[in-house]
Formats: C-alpha cells, sequence, structure tokens
C-alpha cells in the first residue's frame, strides 16, 4: 500500500494489504517503545499510540467477532486508528467531538461494533449492508437491557455513529445504514433518565475517620521508617547477590552445612518464609548468606529433613543493620527480616503516593507522570527567605495537539504545584527508589518482589491493589504495636481508590477547617496556597483545575449551612451576633440542595455564588459559629479577591458572626469536658483548661443575652 491519501479524498485512505502496520508511522511518537502489529493479526496492539505512563497497554481482539463481518469491521476499523473525521463533521457534532481520540476510545469502539455485528448475526444478518435503518432502531432498546446510565448510552451511540463515519472513509464502504439518531437526535433513543451520576464530582469523597488514620500511617512510613526500608532493601540486594558465589569446589555446601548444623543441633529457629500460609525453609535466605547455591541449599534440606524441622521451629531472616525508626518512642522493630524487604519497598512506594494525591490535588494520572527531578530544591527568596517547592508535572486531561487531535503523551503544566513538606519528603524518598529521569512510579523499578521489566508507570488497578494492601499492613501494624485507636476503618463507600484523594482534598478543606486536610500539618498553608490562585497559582491554568472542585465544595458546604440554620430558625431558635440580620437573608436566599449529583456546569455556578460577598454563611464548629462572610469586615485577614474566610484564622469579635442556640449548647458541652479532662492533669495545664472552659461559658451566656428570634431581627 501506499500512504499518502487518495487524490480525489484526503480523508479516504487508501486500502491497507495484510501486512500493513495497523498505526502509520506518522501517528507513532518518536519515543514510543512499542511493536506495531499487522494488519492480517486477529490481535492489534494498539500500544504505539499510547505514551501516558499511567495507562494500561490495550490491544483490539478480532476473535470476539463474527468471522464473516471481521473484514467488514476491520477496515473501518483501522481507517478510525489511522485517519481522521472531516471538519465539516466535527463542527455539527460540537466541541467534545475530536477528529482522532485515544487509543482506550478506539478500543472501547471496535468492542461496540463487535457487540452490533454479534447482535446482527443472532438475527441471521452477516453482511454490514444489511443493517438497515430498521435494525438501528430495535438495537438501541436489547443494547439498554443489561442496564447502562444514559451519560453511557450516549457514549455508545456515537461509536455506533462513527462505524457509520469510517465505513464511508474507508476505501471500500461496506454501505451500513445512517443511524437515525445521528438526524433525528439522541434523546429518544436513550434509556430513561436514572439517579446515577457521572464524572469527578460525584466521586464520594473519603470518610474523615479513614483519611485520618491513613494519613498518618502514610507520613509515619515516609518520616519515620523510610530510612531503614531501604537500608533494609539495599541489604537484601546485597546479600540475593552473593547467590551461588561460592561454588562446590570452594566450599558452598560447606558453608550451607556450618551455617545451619549448629541451629539444627542446638532446636534453635531455623530461617523460614511463609508460602501458602505455611512455614517453609527461606532457600534464598539461605544460599545469600552463605553464598551457596539454591540446589546446594536444596540438598542439604533434603538430606536433613529441613522442611520438617522448619514447620516446627520456624524462625526469622535478621538483616544485620540497625533499626532506627520509633513508633512512641519504642523502635519499631527489633530487626528488619530478609523476606519483608520487598513488601516493605511496596508500602513505601505506597505511602509516598498516598501523600502525593492527598496533599496536592493533582488527579492519578498526574502523579502517575512524575519523574525524578520534578520538585527542585528553590532558591532562596528575598532576604534570603526560603522559596517555595514546586513540582513540575504534565497533565493528560483533555490534552490535544494543534489540530485538536488527542495527545496521549500530554503536555507540561503551564503553572507548577506548590508542594508542602510532606510532599518534597515523599518525591525525595522515591527519588531513592528510581534512577535519575525516570518516572517515580516507574512500574519496573516499584516491582520489588519479580523484578519484571515492565513499561511506563503502575498503573491504576496496581495502585488501588496497594492502598487496600498498604490498609491491611497498616491496621497489622497497629495492632502488634498495641496502638488499636491507629487502626484505618473501613471506609462506607467502599474501596480507597486513587480518584477519591482529589475530591477529598477540596471535601476537608471545604468542610473541616482545624487540620484534618493535614491533621494540622502546615494545614494553614495548604488553604493560603489554594486561596492565592492569582500569586502561586497551586491549581490553576487555563481550566480551573483543583479551585473548580473546591469551589463545589464549598458551595455545598455553604448551602448546607444556609440549611441547617434555616431548620433552626424554624425550629425556635434563636441567633446572636453583629452579622445576624445578613444571616437569615442568606439563609433565606440559598436553595438547598439535594443528593450528590453535581453537573459539568456547577463549577461556574459555584464560583459565583460564592462571589455574593456578605451573605453566604460558611459553618465553623471548631470556633461554634457561622460566618457570614463579608471580605471587609473580616479579622482572619483573607487574601485580596478571597470568596471564602480564613476558618483556621478565626478570631473574636469579627463582624461576620453569628451563633444560635445549638452553638451556645455546644459550648457549654466543650466547656464541661474540658473541666471533666482538667481534673486528670498537671495543675498549671489544669488552670489553663479551666480558663478556656470559663472563656466558653461567658461566650454562651453572652449568646443567651443577645440572642433574637428572626422575626425580631426582620
Amino acid at each position: 500500500m501506499t500512504a499518502a491519501a487518495t487524490e480525489d479524498d484526503p480523508y479516504v485512505l487508501p486500502m491497507p494489504s495484510p501486512d500493513s502496520p495497523i498505526v502509520l508511522p506518522k501517528w507513532i511518537h518518536p519515543n514510543n517503545p512499542h511493536s506495531v502489529s499487522s494488519y492480517h493479526d486477529l490481535i492489534w496492539s494498539l500500544a504505539a499510540l499510547i505514551d501516558n505512563p499511567g495507562t494500561r497497554l490495550i490491544s483490539i481482539h478480532w476473535e470476539k467477532c463474527p468471522a464473516r463481518m471481521r473484514g467488514q469491521l476491520k477496515l473501518p476499523a483501522w481507517t478510525m486508528i489511522n485517519g481522521q473525521l472531516r471538519p465539516t463533521r466535527i463542527r455539527s457534532r460540537g466541541m467534545a467531538t475530536r477528529s482522532r481520540n485515544s487509543a482506550e476510545d478506539m478500543a472501547s469502539t471496535c468492542r461496540e461494533w463487535m457487540r452490533l455485528a454479534r447482535w446482527l448475526e443472532k438475527r441471521g444478518i452477516t453482511d454490514l449492508a444489511a443493517c438497515t435503518e430498521d435494525e438501528w432502531r430495535k438495537y438501541p432498546g436489547e443494547r439498554w437491557k443489561g442496564g447502562v446510565s444514559r451519560g453511557y448510552a450516549e457514549k455508545v451511540l456515537g461509536w455506533l455513529t462513527d462505524l457509520w463515519l469510517f465505513d464511508q472513509l474507508s476505501a471500500h464502504p461496506a454501505g451500513i445504514a445512517r443511524p437515525p439518531w445521528d438526524s433525528e437526535g439522541i434523546d429518544d433513543f436513550l434509556p430513561a433518565v436514572s439517579n446515577q451520576g457521572g464524572g469527578e464530582n460525584s466521586t464520594e469523597p473519603l470518610d474523615p475517620q479513614t483519611i485520618g488514620p491513613l494519613l498518618i500511617w502514610a507520613m509515619r512510613v515516609i518520616e519515620d521508617f523510610a530510612d531503614d526500608i531501604l537500608a533494609a532493601w539495599a541489604e537484601n540486594r546485597r546479600l540475593t547477590a552473593l547467590i551461588g558465589t561460592v561454588s562446590l569446589v570452594q566450599g558452598g555446601q560447606a558453608a550451607v552445612e556450618a551455617y545451619l548444623m549448629p541451629l539444627i543441633e542446638t532446636g534453635a529457629p531455623l530461617p523460614s518464609t511463609r508460602n501458602q500460609g505455611k512455614n517453609t525453609v527461606a532457600r534464598t535466605f539461605i544460599a545469600a548468606t552463605t553464598g551457596a547455591s539454591g540446589g546446594q541449599v536444596d540438598r542439604f534440606a533434603i538430606k536433613h529433613g529441613l522442611s520438617a524441622l522448619t514447620a516446627q521451629r520456624p524462625g526469622p531472616c535478621p538483616l544485620d543493620i540497625p533499626v532506627t525508626g520509633l513508633i512512641n518512642g519504642r523502635p519499631w522493630r527489633t530487626h528488619l527480616d530478609f523476606n519483608e524487604a520487598a513488601s516493605l519497598m511496596k508500602h513505601l512506594g505506597t505511602a509516598a503516593m498516598i501523600i502525593c494525591l492527598y496533599l496536592t490535588g493533582m488527579r492519578p494520572q498526574e502523579v502517575q507522570g512524575l519523574r525524578s527531578g520534578c520538585c527542585p530544591d528553590p532558591e532562596p527568596g528575598p532576604n534570603g527567605a526560603p522559596g517555595r517547592h514546586l513540582i513540575r508535572s504534565r497533565h493528560f486531561k483533555n490534552v490535544t495537539d494543534e489540530d485538536g487531535n488527542h495527545a496521549s503523551e500530554g503536555e507540561e503544566r503551564e503553572v507548577p504545584w506548590v508542594a508542602i513538606t510532606p510532599v518534597v519528603h515523599s518525591i525525595r524518598v522515591l527519588e531513592r527508589i528510581v534512577p535519575e529521569g525516570d518516572y517515580l512510579f516507574s512500574a519496573a523499578h516499584h516491582d520489588f518482589l519479580f523484578q519484571r521489566n515492565h513499561h511506563g508507570a503502575l498503573k491504576g488497578e496496581a495502585l488501588n491493589q496497594r492502598i487496600e494492601d498498604f490498609v491491611a499492613w497498616a491496621n497489622h501494624e497497629a495492632n502488634a504495636h498495641g496502638l488499636p485507636g491507629q487502626a484505618i476503618p473501613k471506609d462506607p463507600h467502599g474501596s480507597i481508590g486513587m480518584s477519591r484523594f482529589r475530591r477529598s482534598l477540596a471535601w476537608h478543606i471545604a468542610r473541616r477547617p482545624g487540620g484534618l486536610v493535614a491533621l494540622a500539618i502546615q494545614y494553614g498553608h495548604m488553604r493560603t496556597v489554594l486561596d492565592a490562585r492569582t500569586a502561586s497559582g497551586y491549581g490553576s491554568r487555563s481550566r480551573s483545575g483543583i479551585h473548580g472542585v473546591l469551589d463545589i465544595e464549598t458551595a455545598l458546604a455553604a448551602a448546607d449551612t444556609a440549611a441547617h440554620l434555616r431548620d433552626r430558625i424554624a425550629a425556635g431558635e434563636k441567633i446572636s451576633g453583629p452579622a445576624a440580620r445578613r444571616a437569615i437573608t442568606g439563609a433565606a436566599s440559598t436553595p438547598r440542595f439535594e443528593g450528590r449529583i453535581v453537573p459539568r456546569t456547577f463549577a461556574r455556578k459555584a464560583a459565583k455564588f460564592l462571589a455574593r460577598d456578605g451573605v453566604v454563611l460558611y459553618d465553623n464548629p471548631e470556633a461554634f459559629l457561622i460566618c457570614a462572610f463579608k471580605h471587609d469586615n473580616a479579622l482572619c485577614e483573607p487574601d485580596p479577591g478571597a470568596t471564602a474566610p480564613r476558618q483556621y484564622a478565626c478570631q473574636q469579635g469579627c463582624g461576620n458572626a453569628v451563633r444560635s442556640d445549638t452553638h451556645a449548647r455546644q459550648m457549654r458541652e466543650r466547656a464541661d469536658e474540658i473541666d471533666l479532662k482538667a481534673a486528670f492533669v498537671p495543675e498549671k495545664l489544669a488552670k489553663r483548661l479551666r480558663r478556656n472552659a470559663d472563656n466558653l461559658r461567658e461566650m454562651s451566656d453572652a449568646h443567651d443575652a443577645t440572642a433574637q428570634t428572626a422575626e425580631a431581627l426582620t
């Protein structure tokens, strides 16, 4: 075949031959290392189109297509992979349409075409030309019987329309009819509206009771255990390299006997490892320690019945390195074990990933795309002040090339992320694991157990499983160290997936003032950085980034606060404070938000809602008040242009404060708790606690003396 398009129509590609590559060279990035399948193959690998390190490699399996229609579907599929839709067609389908889609979308499209082909075959149709308008009208109803969301059904109809479009652009069109929804509109062909949502903002945030201890353990592993774990892995690798270095002639068998016979004769525990739930001979450790080969260890084990003895007297495989990490002032291990070095390295990488995901606001694929050297130490600022650590990264969502085609390699963010200290420490740990310039979560260098040379970064499925494994390990450690209160409880909304961290960051900042977002570690800095949109650009670029998510959560939290205040007022509660009248106005003018589905347009509406200076209500449970935020009145010193208060810096006497009878009751309850605690602490601390309790009671008394009903205030 020739690579050029036909002279008559540049969008119609020439006919491929059986040996033609399924991806033409012009679509392959110069640094892409993957091989290309041939047209006649039954499995088409699309790896040559994938340059995103966090995306799994995808293939199209044609054996799932009815044989008599396979050739008819292969041709439009090849045309889709190597061709482009006409510009007029793209404009008619809307802004979201691209002339070329991602490899994942192409594979999904082909799978949907094969599903249609199987349905047609069951109806006795084995030629796409026989798929007329009547079949098109019947198919969607059959397709939705398995149950699909309305949003996904729209994608399916789009993929089916692509079959007609790319068939027309093929060198020899099969003649499939135009789907009726392409001319009539898709509404009548979609399933009924359901309560199922989709998109980033319908993802449930992590429960506070889960994310708190999860973050504690992640930071503990990075800050306290990382040096021990890295040293254990280095020693494990050093010892493993010694296996078989002592030959049979040099006395490898003798070295095994010299090491094990004293343990056998004295009844001491024998080096063991767990295999399928049983204690077995630690063959690798013994070979590494003695320099013998695995075969020499096996011969000794058979001769002396070592398997049975090890099952009776299992022992550790200690590494000769010091333990420096502490838990509650005590060493976290009596020794580090040869057998656990690989799993500890896996947990170390997972801990770093959790911190990077949660304390930056990056999307998962952005974290997967980080490379060693992405966060250099900053130059000192003016007057020698320390500069901020900035993370240079690539983003991948909705990235297109200059022709509007999907760009799998992504692009570097125009504005870097700002990294707080725990994130910087995590990156430094990861840089000790991978070579310079490689991905921080390189699949090859994080495969500690099998040492397979995988390409790119660890994929989402593997990282999600590592999070679950980390939780199980942390809970085991909490139990072993007598810290049941630091166990990580199961999240009520299911597994802890990577996609939930970004949502949780915004949720905790918007709804949990006082430190839960980072457990009081630089929380103020985190919120300051997020608010400084024009100064630092923490999450901003041409699109709204993390700020759109934060605005949504803040708006929803403010709506909840207004709704709760309305309910309290309706129940007869009184309110007090200099902003009481504004709070009543704000509560009355704020719509109640029901449910969890958030449309794509809500981010813009949320930002507009929050810009209503003076009537947006922010609950601050730590200060026992509501802030009717008016920028000029605020004593918390918000940044210029800020639409939300610094709730962690709330000041008494602020003109934005509002209290209800509920707040007064909560203050008295808190005062009673403090008094109870004061009875069990040293006297100086007890006096301070009682003084705090007295202040809370004074503020609640002041509320009682000045509180009025809504009718009296309006």
